[in-house]
């Protein structure tokens, strides 16, 4: 199949644009990249992944963020505020914890809207402009809006979000307003507010940039690159593991796909590549469900509750991408409570690290699977958080310390710390 981690190079169609196309993972069919508005096969209506002629190498990137990986990317550059270049934490406390030889933490909370969604949208919006669309739109538990808004208001584009009512965190809400956004809150889940904007795109009314879209993705596997060249930079190798959340799985699958690239290139041998770990909260596991069973597709939850809004999805549209990168890293994924996404949240704060719930479920997942052997102590790994703290603050308060009120005076705010 299309998707083996040692799959050849493919061959360059006749439909290329500078060595660029679209190609689909299930029939194969492959499509010009910017000749009309595609979101899915036309013959087959499966996944679409954009395919390079010549896969780049470590030696073909320079500057810095998300756009030092043009090698990898459709363009040189992007619609920018500019992203990326994300810090990986060492977090010795936690590591000691956990149990495990390293342990690091990617934190794209330290994007310019807060989440890794900004990595996304620097390439999708340039394709949009390329295409000629006139409004974009998202389905969205918060960070897509948010991300979407901004870059859309960056290019003075017209923006569309629809997210499920009473769902999504007020932080988010809010940059999606501040930055101009048209906001329409749907009486549904977030999967029903992508099926509104699925109908909508197929109407030819926006432009859709959720992660159906293939040209997010190729933003998003820059999280992967990045990790890679920072982890060997520090220790001379690459990581073992890389445990990350999973709503959509659009993050699975853009790594996965970065790991490949390489390994077609010859940058990176497949022994090294990551085994790719997913984490998804109890009441939203169709890919943790999926993986025990070890069915090829997911299986869409209609009822899904969990506090990590982000992640708060039944129906991953990536699952066909994310799936096979999962199984063919020697990967697995595990499902955590909300009880245990919240202390990992406390965890990471306690090293300095602030994230919002969903990012989280990394660290509790890996603790998880730590306890029960399937990590073992000599083990060098990686956990992505995808948010920020402020993204969710009402979640943080409540994760938190409550204030302790004493009276307006120095003797008795020494007298209550001495208590």
């Amino acid at each position: 199949m299309s998707l083996e981690l040692t799959a050849p190079t493919p061959e360059e169609p006749s439909v290329a644009a500078d060595g660029t196309w679209l190609e689909c993972i299930e029939c194969g069919a492959q499509f010009a990249p910017f000749d009309d508005v595609r979101y899915t096969c036309d013959d087959c209506d499966g996944l679409l992944e954009v395919r390079y002629a010549s896969p780049p190498t470590w030696d073909d990137f320079e500057g810095r963020g998300v756009w030092r990986y043009n090698a990898a990317l459709p363009f040189e550059e992007g619609v920018s505020l500019p992203e990326g270049a994300t810090p990986l934490h060492t977090v010795p406390r936690l590591e000691s914890d956990i149990g495990v030889e390293t342990l690091r933490i990617k934190h794209e909370g330290m994007n310019p809207t807060g989440s890794f969604k900004d990595r996304g949208m620097t390439v999708g919006v340039r394709v949009a402009k390329e295409l000629g669309v006139g409004r974009l739109a998202c389905a969205s538990t918060g960070n897509t809006s948010a991300a979407l808004a901004a870059y859309g208001a960056r290019d003075g584009m017209e923006t569309l979000v629809l997210l499920p009512a009473g769902k999504v965190a007020a932080g988010k809400i809010a940059q999606a307003s501040l930055h101009d956004a048209r906001i329409l809150e749907v009486d549904g889940n977030f999967d029903s507010c992508l099926d509104i904007v699925q109908d909508l795109a197929a109407r030819g009314e926006v432009y859709l940039l959720n992660s159906l879209n293939p040209f997010r993705l190729e933003g998003q596997k820059t999280i992967g690159l990045e990790i890679l060249e920072e982890f060997h930079e520090d220790y001379g190798t690459y990581p073992d593991r890389i445990v990350l959340p999973v709503g959509n799985a659009g993050n699975t699958s853009a790594l996965y796909k970065a790991f490949r690239e390489l390994v077609q290139s010859g940058a990176l041998d497949a022994e090294d590549v990551p085994k790719l770990t997913g984490v998804q909260a109890d009441g939203a596991a169709p890919m943790v469900e999926a993986i025990e069973n070890g069915w090829d597709e997911t299986r869409r939850w209609d009822d899904v509750e969990t506090r990590a809004t982000a992640i708060r999805i039944g129906n991953p549209v990536n699952a066909p991408k994310a799936l096979p990168g999962i199984r063919e890293t020697g990967g697995t994924a595990v499902a955590v409570s909300d009880e245990e996404i919240t202390e990992a949240q406390r965890d990471l704060a306690a090293e300095g690290v602030g994230v919002e719930p969903a990012s989280a479920a990394s660290v509790a997942g890996l603790r998880k699977l730590r306890e029960n052997g399937t990590v073992s102590e000599d083990e060098q790994v990686v956990c992505l958080t995808t948010g920020h703290l402020l993204k969710d603050p009402d979640a943080a308060f409540e994760a938190g310390d409550d204030p302790e009120p004493v009276p307006n005076d120095t003797d008795a705010v020494l007298e209550h710390l001495a208590e």
